[in-house]
């Protein structure tokens, strides 16, 4: 953890900061006026939680800062905070995420606008504290809204973002917001801090309304519905997540005229697709070898390029699916597995080429998929050459397998 502490802007001036990944979102939090926050221990989302300790010690942070026994009751707190009116901030990594999960399955269907951090960190065994993304995409089927952030300024930006969304009375569903293990956690990058205006501009206070869960408010939570009202319940669930595109829209065209940073496209970027035969497409920062390696290979005359998704729930299929088929190949760089699933592919392939398998898109490019950077291991340029090399191939009608697993040890 750096040793330094962000000093947090006047309410008219915006600072620069050199900060991490987990201390962006520390400041975010900071910013967001946050009330509740739980915190359990467990690398590499613990250093979010050493941040905050430190503005709060230091007297730069009022919120009820809770240290919780474990996983399991560090969700359960928030949970019920924010039923009570409370804007909540939380998080874990790995096997973290996984004790927690009886809290994590009910949060959504409770409509609780949680947010929380997901240090992205492989499942156990064996043991492994490197990145993997197979700890939050356990729970994409729930009604979780699911990004992937890659610098330490855009999760600073994502988590006010998040707040926004998620607490919008149309949506009240909690979002994790995924940062790489020791890559986007631990490395420090210079942030720019916005400051406490434009942030009181941006995100109104958080307000449940009739949801309200007060004394003066009697109201049932978590009943027993079985069959006589489970199937309305998740559909009501399910209409949430079919607005939150458009809310999500809504926030970034209020974040870039507010603070004046422009994302373009929410769910994904584009990185010299204007041109490109093919492209690369991958979550996090394993966009940083592959700009590199792509500004290689085009001085080699080789056109590729490449789509980092950010928001993979709601997936964003009919844009994404539009995007890529102007393109003569599709390689999916997945930093996840799913085993047994068709082809053998990774979570973010499978899904891709399901958005691809639609009556609106004529042109349907082949999608290979490549599973590499597992437990923390490096995904190199010449790992990035190799994926470009198969594409081109593919391209040109040769029969390659669905899935390869890059940067294997001999």
């Amino acid at each position: 953890m750096a040793q330094m502490t962000a000093t947090l802007p006047e309410r008219g001036t915006e600072e620069t900061a050199l900060i991490t990944g987990s201390e962006a979102i520390a400041v975010a939090c900071k910013l967001a006026d946050v009330d509740v926050i739980t915190a359990y221990p467990i690398r590499p989302y613990d250093t979010v939680m050493q941040y905050v300790a430190k503005l709060v010690a230091n007297g730069e942070f009022d919120c009820e800062y809770i240290v919780a026994e474990g996983e399991h009751s560090q969700f359960e707190i928030v949970k019920h905070a924010s039923a009570c009116g409370a804007r909540v901030f939380t998080g874990s990594s790995g096997v973290g995420w996984m004790y927690a999960m009886e809290a994590l399955t009910v949060t959504p269907a409770l409509r609780i606008p949680m947010i929380a951090m997901v240090g992205n960190r492989a499942l156990d065994d064996p043991g492994a504290f490197g990145v993997e993304h197979n700890d939050a995409l356990t729970v994409r089927d729930l009604g979780w809204m699911l990004v992937w952030v890659d610098t330490a300024q855009e999760a600073l930006d994502t988590a006010l973002i998040a707040y926004r969304v998620a607490e919008d009375r149309r949506i009240f569903l909690p979002c994790g917001i995924s940062c790489d293990g020791a890559f986007l956690t631990h490395s420090q990058a210079m942030v720019k801090i916005p400051t406490q205006d434009q942030v009181n501009k941006f995100l109104p206070r958080y307000n449940r309304a009739d949801l309200l869960l007060h004394p003066d408010n009697p109201i049932t939570v978590a009943p027993q519905a079985n069959e006589d009202w489970v199937m309305e319940i998740r559909r009501q669930n399910y209409a949430a997540m079919e607005r939150v595109p458009g809310v999500i829209r809504e926030a970034y065209a209020d974040f870039e005229r507010i603070f004046g940073r422009k994302y373009g496209n929410p769910f994904f970027e584009e990185y010299e697709t204007a041109d490109a035969d093919v492209v690369i497409m991958g979550m996090g920062t394993l966009s940083m070898p592959t700009r590199v390696a792509i500004r290689k290979l085009r001085s080699e005359g080789k056109k590729v390029g490449m789509v980092r998704l950010r928001w993979f729930r709601p997936f964003p299929a009919e844009e994404l699916a539009k995007c890529l088929s102007r393109f003569k190949a599709v390689g999916v760089l997945d930093r996840d597995f799913s085993f047994g699933s068709p082809y053998m592919s990774g979570v973010v392939a499978t899904e891709t080429r399901a958005a691809l398998y639609t009556d609106t898109i004529s042109k349907h490019p082949p999608v290979l998929n490549f599973i590499g950077g597992l437990g923390g291991r490096e995904v190199t340029v010449p790992d990035v050459e190799k994926i470009a090399h198969e594409l081109y191939e593919a391209a040109e009608g040769k029969k390659k397998p669905a899935t390869q697993w890059i940067g294997l040890r001999e």
